[in-house]
Order: C-alpha cells, then structure tokens, then sequence
C-alpha cells in the first residue's frame, strides 16, 4: 500500500465513524478527500480505500465474489480461497498489521475478542460468515485466519432436490421423519452441506413448531415463524461469564421448544441431547463423521467425555434408543455435495453394535431406495 493511499485512509477514517457501514457516502468522501490531498490517484485506488474504510480492506473483493465459499490466511503473503470446493492460492499479498486490523474491524460487531489469554475465536460477521483467527503463539509466526463465508444456499428440499442433492423420494421420506418427530443426526465432513441440509429440514418443519437452536457461532438460517437462536459466549477479560454449549442446551429446555437443535455436538455436550432426546424432545443435531456407521461410533463416545461416572454400557443403549434417523451427507472430488445415505436405527444393540438399516444409498452417482 502506497503512502499517499495510506494518508487518504487514514484522513478517511478521521472524518468518519470506526462502524460506519454507509459505503455509498465513505465512498464520496473518499473522492473528496482525494480531490484536496491526491487529485492524480488512479480511480481503481478509490474502491481500495473505501474497502479498507466501511469493508474488510483486500478481503473484502473476495466476500464480494458469490463463488467463492471460503477464505483462509496462512500468512500475510499466502492468501487462498476455495471455488466449488477446491482450492487456490490468490494474489493478494497483506502485512501483518493489515491482517490484524482487518480482524479487529471484524470482531468489533461481535463482541469477541482474541488475545493472548484467549488465543482462539469463533465469530459471525455481520454477512452471516463464519470467523475463526487464532495466533502465536499457538501458531508458529503468523495469525491463522479463516472465513467461512455465509452463502444463502437451498431453504427447502425441493430446491435440494432440483440441485440434485437428493431424490423426490428421499426428500418426501425426510419430510414424513421431520412431521413425525424423529431424532435426526446430519453427518459429514467439513464443508460438506450438512448446514444446508438442516436449514432446508427444519424449514420443512410445521408453522406450529417452536424451534430452539443452539449453536457455538450463529450460521443456521430458518423461515420459521417460531425461532429463537442462541450462540455461546466466550469469558471476559476476568475470566468470567462464559456461556458453553451445555449451558445452553439446558436453557433451551426451558423455553417451550417443540424442536430442539444443536448446530454441531463435539464434545460432552453430546451428553445434554441424548438426555433431551430420551425425555421425548423432537431434536436435531450434526456432528462431523465419515459414515453412516461412524456417526454412530461418534455418539457413543462423545458423552463420556463428559465425566468418568458416564459409562458405555449407559451411552450405547442410550444412543440406539433415541437417535431415529442418521443422514450422512458427502462432496465429491469435483465439488458436489449431496446426501450419501439414509439410516434407520433400530433400537437393538448387538454385541456392543448398535443396529442401523440403510433405507437410501448413493449407487453410481444416484441415491436410491435400498
């Protein structure tokens, strides 16, 4: 960045306020600005500086572009984005107080922050994307940034199935699971749609539904008319006033929900939904998961994580009991996501296996009823 590029934005952001959002007036002010301090700028530099002023500075072209879905920075000289889900390096090259200023600006509407004491940090920006930063020295030299961008993908099954993500067939079978109640597990991999394929469920949910999502950063998107979105908070510079997702689950119960979602269970509190979900509570929850089969293998293990009183031989009867329905979403070398299989569970538990009946599978390409 050029100095006399530097010296407007700085004159900019002097005039202006720290949240000022209006691009269209930072944008005349930048002119004017650039009128008494650099006539001779080049007009390109004009939308540079207003990125920097009212957007994410260089980042903000890449938000800007609808077909790219995420961000990541590995140092300030080592910028990549992924398109249809591959990969590539880009051009632009930041310092690392450009970084650094760039994640203050998108931390500021959230309320988060990242410091030494709190290295990591989960964030929403004001789009809809997901943030996540964390820095030395939990990382070698440079801060790791990725963005998760906020794209506004299929509401509905029918849209799914117009994207070819899944049959008529599956989505009435998913749409009959959703009106009678049953527990729904989405599993996949990262980035694999398994936010896209609940937010198009719950949005096939009943008018009447009251539904409670729980989630570490808000990115569930519902039409429901009946929705209250909860998000964890992180402890403050006192250490105090943290907000976990267990906590949160257990707030939900309380607030008459009719359909309780957990955005993605990690850690113990696998644990709090399967006891909502053994107290008859309609739920829905994703977990990261290579199979069918290893989902449940996931939710088997994950509640002990919770205490050395929580044993197997409670968790496994617990988990085939109550989980009615594993739906395993995938995406392919070349981009497409689509749901691999569907999975009914028994209730049997057999030798320490809990039992599971795949009702569709993705054979060649197409998923079919088995």
């Amino acid at each position: 960045m050029t100095n006399s590029v530097s010296e407007v934005i700085d004159e900019v952001r002097s005039r202006v306020r720290f949240d000022a959002h209006d691009r269209v007036h930072v944008r005349h002010l930048v002119e004017d600005v650039v009128a008494e301090i650099s006539p001779t700028m080049p007009e390109a530099n004009v939308e540079t500086i207003a990125d920097h002023v009212v957007g994410f500075g260089s980042l903000q072209p890449l938000l800007d572009d609808p077909s790219v879905e995420e961000i990541w920075i590995n140092d300030p000289a080592h910028i990549f984005i992924a398109r249809a889900g591959r990969s590539e390096l880009t051009s632009i090259m930041m310092t690392a107080d450009e970084v650094r200023s760039v994640v203050e600006r998108m931390l500021a509407s959230s309320g988060r922050r990242i410091d030494i004491s709190n290295p990591f940090v989960d964030a929403t920006l004001p789009d809809g994307s997901r943030l996540h930063v964390a820095i030395p020295d939990i990382t070698r030299n440079h801060w790791s940034v990725n963005i998760r961008k906020f794209v506004m993908g299929s509401k509905s099954l029918e849209s799914l199935v117009m994207a070819d993500a899944l049959t008529q067939q599956a989505a009435e079978y998913l749409i009959h699971c959703i009106e009678s109640g049953k527990n729904i597990v989405v599993a996949g991999a990262t980035q694999a749609g398994k936010t896209t394929l609940m937010n198009a469920l719950l949005n096939s949910a009943s008018a009447l539904d009251r539904i409670i999502t729980c989630e570490e950063v808000f990115e569930l998107q519902l039409t429901s008319p009946d929705w209250v979105a909860l998000q964890t908070r992180q402890s403050s510079l006192e250490g105090a006033g943290e907000i976990p997702l267990r906590r949160l689950i257990k707030e939900a119960l309380r607030m008459r929900p009719t359909r309780l979602v957990v955005g993605e269970v990690r850690q113990e509190e696998c644990l709090d939904l399967l006891v909502a979900m053994n107290s008859g509570m309609p739920s829905m929850c994703s977990i990261h998961a290579n199979s069918a089969r290893e989902t449940l293998k996931k939710l088997t293990l994950l509640p002990m994580l919770a205490g050395s009183n929580v044993a197997a031989d409670f968790v496994i009867p617990t988990v085939a009991s109550v989980v009615d329905i594993v739906v395993h979403v995938r995406m392919d070398a070349d981009g497409k996501r689509g749901i691999s299989t569907i999975a009914e569970i028994s209730g049997r538990v057999e030798d320490g296996v809990i039992e599971m009946r795949e009702v569709f599978s993705r054979m060649d390409g197409e998923l079919v009823r088995k």
